[in-house]
């Protein structure tokens, strides 16, 4: 049983001598919980931002820059996706200063939901633009190996392109989806715990 259960326990138990003391108690173990939480958001988000994007920039192949030649429209959105995501990452940062100072139950509220908020729309973006991105590549592969099976083979048509554009991404979202789930879905969900709790405290 951890801190917080022992303190809701006492809190019953002596709810008519020690309910005001038990209550801040609560509080200030749901407020340092949040914080936590929403400190590793800020860091895993930073940490993937580097690692992400070091790796692009440390590894350069031949299938790589043949990538970008192909695609060069790519690439612009490719820019615009880092600014998008460092404007995530301080949204993150301006959560976790906001939250971090002890105030009051209703202010932490708001401060879980804005940013349970800004979580799920950071992840439905990395979700979008990532198989947006691995649609592309899992395409240029398939008729590249397509065509080096079969030579004689006719060009894809324009509906053969769409097809396979489409099931390509609906299966990369899927697989982006269920990474992006398991990485922020944790912390989401002892976020979504605490302010459940701070519920019954306010209400």
């Amino acid at each position: 049983m951890d801190e917080l259960e022992i303190l809701k326990k006492d809190w019953k138990k002596n709810e008519n001598t020690f309910n005001q003391v038990t209550e801040k108690e609560i509080y200030g173990m749901l407020h340092k919980r949040s914080s936590s939480i929403v400190k590793w958001i800020l860091i895993i988000s930073i940490l993937e931002f580097i690692v992400i994007n070091g790796i692009g920039f440390l590894i350069s192949d031949e299938k790589a820059e043949k990538f970008k030649v192909m695609h060069p429209y790519l690439n612009i959105i490719e820019n615009i996706n880092y600014f998008i995501l460092l404007g995530f990452i301080y949204l993150f940062y301006r959560n976790f200063r906001s939250i971090s100072v002890l105030n009051s139950s209703k202010k932490l509220i708001k401060d879980i939901l804005k940013t349970r908020k800004i979580v799920n729309y950071y992840i439905y973006w990395n979700v979008f633009i990532s198989s947006f991105f691995g649609a592309f590549a899992f395409i240029d592969g398939f008729k590249e190996s397509y065509y080096e099976r079969n030579p004689n083979a006719e060009e894809l048509t324009d509906t053969g392109f769409i097809i396979i554009f489409v099931f390509s991404m609906l299966f990369v979202i899927g697989f982006i989806f269920i990474f992006y789930k398991l990485l922020y879905g944790i912390l989401l969900s002892k976020l979504n715990k605490n302010y459940k709790e701070l519920l019954k405290i306010e209400y």
